[in-house]
């Protein structure tokens, strides 16, 4: 007998040599329908190898992370083994999952889009055969063996085993064999639900230099409705894609001569502002102190906070004068600098400084895009400087500024992740257990639900973030709190106590928005282009009926834009149902309609993007309500 060891500590008696898949069964039929692999002591596996000593064991299913990457690696072998029935001749090389699904690359396969239905009808065909998945350890020598006619997995395995790995293979039934280290589904009936894409082309291993090879894409559920979900996300995601609706609505553009780096256009620049406009009114109401910083900074100081060190990669690294200088990725360091510019008593403490600086860091060409990841963008950033007595309720007001903004201005639906600490790290261990400790506590003392995101804090110190839905159920990472106990130290940062004596203080990073280029690109979508009326750059568009009509318009539009309300007539020698159209593709909040009647009555006709209409509106009454909507920054005006 063994004993395994559950996660929520329960311990059970098993046969030496029981499988994953059984163990599922003796706790509930739910969980061996939905188990994928299992972890053993902390190893991901297959639920069909068997165990012969005690150990702690976790059922991982589809709901994990790691629960997708083995059943997205599986439907890769699965479609794998569709292409080699339809296409003997092709040669597979590599098929890992990915963020949103999974691809693979074959040599000697030429096919386009319109061959795709063919290999899934093929997939489903193995997945109704239900044929079994076994995993065989190999040597270097069966390897060439069995793969006598793909150099591409002869070359791979003599690689690996040079690294000293162990080689592995995966079979289903005994048709198909390829290459892998596993885990997988116990068999092809495992994958219920699937798609495939697109045909594209990669090179081997991602050099030019190497044979182009053609590349599907695919994404793979346990259901149908999952993958009927998706790919309806998928259809309103691309309706909504800021790169899209940013060019359409004239917001912003990129240009090649610098990639990542976004040209707010003046619509784009209204709506930018009115976020820095109400960040500042929040900051003000918070007792925050606004700083501006420099951008380019000696490596001496990246060196002392620990940046030169752990974050080197993704910085953008120049030399004058023989010195070597970076442009600054974030501005913790130059908000210690300032901090550290004059004695500070604990009469000062909280400090918060908050920097709407320009920020740079050198991500890869290939995962740059629109305005959610970028190389040169602005944060809501702050530093928050306080004494370890004040850390609590500095967190707790942080809450309650996380759901001003997002539960009643934006309306968003949320849910918070606790970040630990990551393999590499700064400072002591027992001061990172102590920070994550306390983040935890606060969580669970102001009753907000999280989940834990090990290994994936700050190099300085570890994170509560924010993850928003948006209206079509993805998640975006946004805010986000970070407790350190590192900067002060490494900084010699201190402030004189009641005691008279100098002591450190505890430094909370925090970002509410977080970078705005990214939420803007975030709202875009969520809100498909119709932004809050506050937000939009244009509030109200005026529709004379006929010429006569303009110096009507003007004096309406006089009277708006005197409340402080952006504005435009439509003053072309077009119908009016043709101004509303084109006013709602450009999806502006409000159409206002005026006629001889409007005119002779000094109201307005006012028309909703959504399509709620309200005749004889007074126009004076109409302004007023409008600035109201637009300071209390409702989602949606009243009419």
């Amino acid at each position: 007998m063994i004993e395994v060891t559950l996660p929520d500590g329960t311990r059970k008696k098993y046969e030496a040599g029981v499988t994953g898949l059984e163990i599922a069964k003796s706790i509930g039929p739910r969980l061996a329908k939905d188990a994928i692999a299992i972890k053993v002591d902390g190893e991901l596996i297959d639920l069909f190898k068997p165990l012969h000593a005690n150990c702690k064991v976790e059922l991982v299913t589809f709901s994990s992370s790691e629960g997708k990457d083995v059943f997205r690696h599986s439907t890769a072998h699965v479609f794998a083994y569709a292409v080699q029935e339809l296409y003997p001749n092709a040669k597979n090389t590599i098929g890992p999952s990915v963020e949103e699904g999974f691809y693979y690359d074959f040599d000697d396969l030429d096919i386009t889009g319109a061959d795709l239905p063919k290999i899934e009808e093929k997939m489903k065909e193995i997945v109704k055969r239900d044929e079994r998945c076994s995993r065989i350890d190999l040597t270097l020598d069966e390897v060439k063996r069995l793969f006598r006619h793909n150099h591409y997995k002869v070359e791979m395995a003599s690689e690996f085993s040079v690294a000293g790995g162990k080689l592995s293979a995966y079979k289903i039934g005994e048709k198909f064999i390829d290459l892998c280290r596993g885990p997988h589904v116990p068999s092809a009936g495992y994958i219920k639900a699937f798609k495939l894409f697109k045909v594209a082309k990669a090179y081997w291993r991602g050099d030019p230099k190497n044979k182009q090879l053609t590349r599907i894409y695919g994404i793979s559920f346990p259901t149908e409705k999952e993958l009927n979900d998706y790919l309806f996300q998928r259809q309103e995601a691309e309706k909504r894609d800021h790169r899209k609706l940013g060019q359409e609505l004239d917001l912003f553009m990129t240009h090649e001569v610098s990639p990542g780096c976004a040209f707010f256009l003046p619509d784009g620049t209204i709506i930018y502002n009115e976020l820095l406009s109400f960040l500042r009114a929040e900051y003000f109401a918070r007792s925050y102190h606004e700083v501006i910083t420099p951008v380019l900074f000696d490596k001496q100081l990246w060196e002392t906070s620990g940046h030169w060190q752990h974050y080197k990669e993704n910085m953008f690294l120049t030399t004058v004068e023989g010195r070597e200088f970076s442009l600054k990725p974030m501005n913790c360091p130059s908000h210690a600098l300032i901090y550290k510019s004059q004695t500070r008593s604990y009469r000062e403490l909280p400090l918060r400084l908050a920097d709407f600086g320009v920020l740079h860091r050198n991500e890869l060409s290939g995962v740059i895009s629109g305005l959610t990841r970028v190389r040169k963008f602005q944060q809501d950033d702050s530093h928050i400087y306080c004494m370890a007595e004040q850390v609590e309720a500095e967190i707790v007001a942080l809450f309650a500024f996380i759901k001003r903004v997002y539960a009643e201005v934006f309306n968003f639906e949320y849910r918070m992740e606790l970040s630990t600490r990551p393999e590499k790290f700064l400072g002591e261990v027992a001061m990172w257990d102590k920070a994550e400790s306390l983040l935890q506590s606060l969580l669970e003392k102001n009753k907000i639900p999280y989940k834990i995101n090990p290994g994936d804090g700050a190099f300085y110190g570890p994170k509560i973030d924010l993850h928003v839905k948006d209206a079509i159920g993805r998640s975006w990472q946004l805010a986000t709190i970070q407790l350190d106990f590192n900067q002060a130290e490494r900084f010699d940062l201190s402030y004189e106590g009641a005691d008279g004596r100098k002591h450190r203080p505890v430094v909370i990073h925090r970002a509410i928005l977080g970078s705005l280029d990214r939420f803007i690109g975030v709202l875009i979508e969520h809100f498909a282009g119709k932004f809050p009326l506050w937000l939009s750059p244009v509030q109200a568009i005026l529709l004379p009926v006929a010429d006569r009509h303009i110096p009507y318009a003007e004096k309406v539009a006089s009277l708006l834009r005197s409340a402080g309300l952006r504005v435009t007539i439509d003053t072309r020698t077009e119908s009016v149902p043709k101004k509303v159209r084109d006013a709602q593709i450009r999806k502006y909040p409000l159409m206002l309609t005026v006629g001889d009647k409007e005119e002779a009555a000094e109201t307005v006709a006012v028309r909703t993007l959504d399509g709620k209409v309200k005749f004889d509106v007074p126009a004076a009454a109409f302004t007023a309500q409008l600035r109201e909507d637009v300071q209390r920054r409702v989602l949606q005006p009243t009419i």
